[in-house]
């Protein structure tokens, strides 16, 4: 693995000179600084940059010269969501360095599929066909085609979907909410389905799943599980994504043993982990995830620091998983 080595764009602006914005940025890019302060400055830095600021992408950019895969695997998925086109020189440098981790080039194809530019149409097909390419790339690059086609096409803009109680934007939006759960667990599993699909159904189950007190709830998290035996590394990662936004305590089984099993594929695991974080609060989460604190895998080593950093936040009680800089006028 090695750092992607990125420069702003020769269009971007100046420097800012908002002292939040620097000192987030200075503590986002210090590789002296705990790494779940990092995580914190991060997610503030995301706040501000969904909300068009351009410094807080530069910023968010910046480290991507970091050692961690796991933190520049989350810049990637923070630019994705600002679905600003300022984002996507800084993300097709991280999918088109062949060296850099598969986790990190995974989560920014993901990301330029969630800003939906077709420009990115090219660079994914191109890593989607090419020869030798890691499956978690190329599946990740079929799946973001096939979301920036569906959004741009006549189809994608008749769907009526029902509004979410998540603010993200999904690999893949979630299916009408007419079909069952046992339809959608049915496309969930089916592995003769485009991944594209299957994902919709996971999205769907999802979104059946919140708020947790609805009768589907759990039924809807049973289903989900059930694609954490799928073949793909890639399917698997993203149901442990998707407990980590229910926070469904009916999935803590699940999480464990993803978490727990030592062949699994590390961005398997390392998602158990922080999905496990946002279960925090839950009676025995914490005992779980300290056992895998000297973890053969840095990524799951440092998935479990930011897993408990976000269980005592959760246990806090406190308005906002960020950093609130203290900075002079």
């Amino acid at each position: 693995m090695t750092p992607s080595a990125i420069s702003p764009p020769a269009t971007s602006p100046s420097p800012t000179d908002d002292p939040t914005v620097l000192a987030l940025r200075k503590t986002l890019t210090s590789e002296s600084s705990p790494l779940a302060l990092r995580f914190r400055a991060l997610f503030s830095l995301k706040h501000l940059a969904c909300q068009s600021s351009l410094p807080a992408i530069h910023a968010i950019a910046a480290a991507f010269t970091s050692r961690s895969a796991l933190l520049k695997h989350e810049l990637a998925y923070c630019l994705g969501q600002t679905k600003n086109l300022a984002a996507v020189p800084y993300l097709r440098k991280v999918l088109e360095d062949v060296e850099e981790d598969a986790m990190c080039r995974h989560e920014a194809a993901e990301a330029l599929g969630a800003i939906g530019d077709m420009g990115s149409l090219g660079v994914l097909r191109e890593f989607r066909d090419r020869e030798g390419e890691t499956v978690v790339v190329k599946e990740t690059c079929e799946i973001a085609v096939a979301r920036i086609e569906w959004e741009n096409s006549e189809e994608g803009k008749r769907e009526k979907l029902r509004q979410s109680d998540f603010a993200s934007i999904d690999p893949a939006p979630p299916v009408e909410q007419s079909e069952s759960i046992e339809s959608l667990e049915k496309s969930l599993l089916d592995t003769k389905l485009p991944l594209f699909l299957r994902y919709r159904a996971m999205f769907g189950l999802r979104d059946l799943a919140s708020p947790p007190d609805l009768p589907t709830a759990v039924p809807a998290v049973l289903a989900l599980a059930k694609g954490l035996n799928d073949p793909s590394a890639l399917f698997r990662h993203e149901v442990a994504f998707v407990f980590g936004q229910l926070s469904h305590p009916a999935s803590i089984p699940a999480l464990s043993a993803a978490l727990g099993n030592l062949e699994e594929a590390s961005m398997v695991r390392h998602e158990a982990a922080e999905a496990l974080g946002s279960l925090g609060e839950e009676e025995g989460v914490e005992d779980i995830l300290k056992r895998f604190l000297n973890d053969k895998e840095q990524v799951v080593q440092d998935s479990v620091i930011v897993a408990l950093d976000m269980a005592e936040f959760e246990k806090g009680g406190q308005a906002e998983y960020a950093l609130i800089p203290e900075t002079t006028a």
